[in-house]
């Protein structure tokens, strides 16, 4: 059965989808320090709608920043590519899609297996600090520093775990995943839908940018949030997303029939 309440401690979830939209899967990944909750509105709309949805929480998240400090991007990523390959294995179209760090994860999944499509939140594959440059030897002499907090938050907040501070190993290991998700942008092919709030403290337009120079053949279509932060899938804009995210699975799974039609 469907998972009904928030654990204190953030856990994975998966629906296994209802009806005609059972066969259409989504996997959807959350952000760096964070976990399901901040996408488990969008996931609960999802499975409302009868796709069939998995969300797994990625190794270090869900705990505290200590644990976070001893993974690295290649676990990240992975634990996403085998929620991804469970349900595909089980769907006729399976999508991929994503919050922030969620969203270049999902990127580099579509460039490594035939997704039928992906939509993402605020996709970061930059930073705005310019200190990353030089975080793997900055790590050394300063292991963490304090998370990025938006100057006016209007998200709902979540319950992550401790993450008051944020290790730079971890910084460094993003880092790679973010140049291993740009690298593979030639090799996306699915069409891609990319949701970009107007005001996001977290993660700078050079991300979108480099989303738009770097995929091959693939259809883009970028939605604007104009009233929502970083954290959209809790935010006024929300709505927008879980709308406009369902009609584009809606659209690209192959056994879907228009209600035009029918």
């Amino acid at each position: 059965m469907r998972e009904s309440s928030k654990p204190t401690v953030p856990a994975a979830f998966s629906y296994p989808g209802h009806g005609l939209n059972a066969r259409t899967g989504i996997a959807i990944c959350h952000g760096f320090t964070g976990s399901p909750h901040s996408i488990m509105p969008w996931a609960l709309h999802l499975a409302d709608q009868g796709f069939a949805v998995s969300v797994p929480l990625l190794p270090g998240h869900g705990t505290d920043w200590r644990e976070l400090a001893r993974t690295g991007w290649r676990e990240w990523a992975a634990a996403f590519e085998r929620a991804y390959l469970e349900l595909a294995g089980r769907s006729d179209t399976c999508y991929v899609a994503g919050l922030s760090m969620g969203g270049a994860v999902a990127l580099r999944t579509a460039a490594r297996h035939p997704v039928g499509g992906v939509a993402v939140v605020n996709p970061g594959l930059s930073f705005y600090d310019r200190r990353v440059r030089i975080v793997g030897i900055l790590k050394y002499f300063q292991p963490t520093t304090l998370p990025i907090v938006e100057a006016n938050p209007t998200a709902a907040s979540t319950d992550d775990g401790d993450y008051s501070q944020t290790p730079l190993a971890a910084v460094h290991q993003l880092k790679k995943l973010f140049v291993a998700a740009r690298r593979g942008l030639p090799r996306v092919t699915a069409p891609v839908l990319v949701f970009k709030s107007d005001t996001d403290d977290v993660v700078p337009p050079s991300s979108l940018e480099m989303i738009r120079r770097g995929l091959g053949s693939a259809a883009l279509k970028v939605v604007p949030l104009p009233h929502s932060g970083h954290v959209a899938t809790l935010d006024t804009d929300a709505p927008t997303i879980f709308d406009l995210s369902s009609r584009f699975f809606l659209e690209h799974a192959p056994h879907h029939v228009s209600s035009e039609t029918s």
